[in-house]
């Protein structure tokens, strides 16, 4: 499969994995429309509703959970649309991969928010929401693939710091982190949190070797590996035999909008290793052309 192609699943991976959790599941925006030391002024003094009223009103609800289904349909046709996309419809297509790209940086400042407005989450998430402008970026007349390539070490290594500031500790460990590590190993509380220790000083030393020439390829190799192993971790860690279906269901568009998180440093490894093969081929065969 071409880097280009891998680049194209990518992004169609993130908006599918959303459209599902929004058209299904739930999104947090209600840690917004809910915020009464932002909204409720403008409840209380435009509308003239009571604050108290608002937050527990069926139809605030309702009008929530239609917005959060609004989004899921913009993130499917946002998958549609990655899909679609050439360099000859470039003009409609790209408009909806945009817009999904927007809303999930929005997306990552309501979950950043949810937790206290830990930078960590927001950052977290910088292959998500940095992928679809990647990847119209590669449909641009500037488009240059060694400069594609820096963005996406870039976007690989914030977001693998990020995620090993959680890891780590530097953060509260999230309990889902421990409570998967434990479902996965059978092991101890002490053990999976040691563990994640271990993990989160690994993925600081990954992003500082994905700018050192001639050891970045490993590091690659272990981002690959890494996310693709922490997103199916999610489905291996929470899958019931007695409830398949569901779940899946529950599980599996989480694993979806994750799976980037090892195919984009697959992307730069492939694309990087043949750019400078066929840059070293052309100079030997011009070396030679001048003998």
């Amino acid at each position: 499969m071409k880097r280009t192609n891998l680049l194209k699943v990518s992004v169609f991976l993130i908006f599918l994995g959303r459209a599902w959790q929004h058209l299904f599941w739930d999104a947090p925006y209600r840690t917004f429309f809910w915020d009464e030391s932002l909204l409720k002024p403008i409840v209380e003094n435009w509308f003239g509703m009571n604050w108290t009223d608002y937050v527990t009103s069926p139809r605030t609800d309702t009008i929530i959970q239609t917005l959060i289904q609004c989004n899921g349909f913009l993130y499917l046709l946002a998958a549609i649309c990655t899909l679609l996309v050439t360099k000859f419809n470039k003009k409609l297509f790209k408009i909806p991969v945009f817009v999904g790209g927007i809303s999930l940086v929005i997306l990552s400042v309501l979950l950043a928010k949810e937790k206290f407005y830990h930078i960590a989450q927001f950052f977290e998430h910088s292959i998500q929401f940095g992928l679809p402008f990647v990847y119209l970026y590669t449909f641009s007349e500037n488009y240059e693939k060694p400069k594609l390539y820096r963005i996406l070490k870039i976007l690989i290594a914030v977001t693998f710091f990020s995620h090993g500031l959680y890891a780590f500790g530097a953060y509260p460990v999230p309990g889902k982190f421990v409570d998967m590590v434990i479902n996965i190993f059978g092991c101890s509380e002490s053990f999976a949190v040691s563990f994640l220790y271990v993990a989160g000083i690994l993925d600081f030393i990954l992003a500082v070797l994905l700018f050192i020439p001639k050891v970045d390829k490993y590091a690659l190799i272990y981002a690959v590996v890494w996310g693709l192993l922490t997103a199916f971790a999610r489905l291996v860690a929470n899958f019931y035999w007695e409830f398949p279906l569901q779940s899946l269901h529950q599980i599996l568009y989480q694993v979806i909008y994750r799976l980037p998180h090892g195919l984009t440093p697959l992307i730069v490894l492939v694309g990087v290793n043949l750019f400078w093969r066929r840059k070293s081929f052309g100079y030997r065969r011009k070396l030679l052309e001048t003998r």
